[in-house]
């Protein structure tokens, strides 16, 4: 898979900046449960920082973290803020926390890290996609919907089909295809970094059109 250094870096960059954003928005949202969001733009790049550059931290493999705690706490946050907060369904939050939460010792029983990160990404971005189509679905509904530019939801949703459920085949499929067809492995990597890329400018922009009251 060949690199692509400017990509990478823009990814990294349009990370930083929806970060600081939220940073900026953190005090306007502290009545507010956005203010998560904002916490979870600096998680992530402070993650996305720590281990840049680095195969292994405080005696972690990189895959491992990712595997068991990065991509978890990703998985977990999204359930929160699309059926806890937005389509108010928690017992569907509860249920898909628990049901995403019980394939992670699947390293118990499988000794390939790489099979066990698959298996997550999978599991999470199918129940994610349930989430995010009851999302589109109330709001093309909602009366607003005329203003949707307004709604923070409708970017964060953009993004998210964008970037987890558009990779889902990159993600599941990286070693077979890594292994088989590394044409189409790269062309997806080149999809995979464009579309972080429109995520996080989404976000982004989510704080700066998006209603703010909730």
């Amino acid at each position: 898979m060949n690199e692509h250094p400017i990509l990478d870096g823009l990814r990294l960059g349009l990370e930083v900046i929806s970060a600081l954003v939220g940073l900026i928005y953190l005090f306007k949202l502290r009545k507010s449960y956005w203010k998560w969001f904002s916490i979870y733009l600096i998680f992530i790049v402070l993650q996305e920082i720590i281990w840049l550059g680095k195969r292994s931290f405080l005696g972690l493999i990189d895959r491992d973290y990712f595997a068991y705690v990065g991509i978890p706490i990703q998985f977990l946050f999204f359930y929160w803020l699309y059926a806890y907060k937005s389509l108010k369904l928690k017992k569907i939050f509860w249920i898909f926390s628990f049901v995403y939460l019980v394939n992670l010792p699947l390293k118990l029983f499988i000794e390939e890290n790489d099979q066990v990160y698959s298996i997550n990404v999978g599991v999470g971005t199918i129940l994610l996609s349930i989430l995010v189509i009851l999302e589109f679905f109330k709001q093309i509904k909602n009366e607003n919907i005329l203003q949707f530019w307004q709604n923070k939801m409708f970017y964060i949703n953009v993004g998210v089909i964008l970037y987890y459920i558009g990779t889902l085949p990159f993600q599941v499929f990286f070693d077979y295809l890594k292994d088989n067809n590394k044409t189409i492995l790269d062309y997806y990597y080149v999809y995979f970094l464009i579309a972080n890329c429109f995520m996080y400018l989404l976000f982004s922009i989510s704080f700066l059109c998006g209603n703010q009251k909730s």
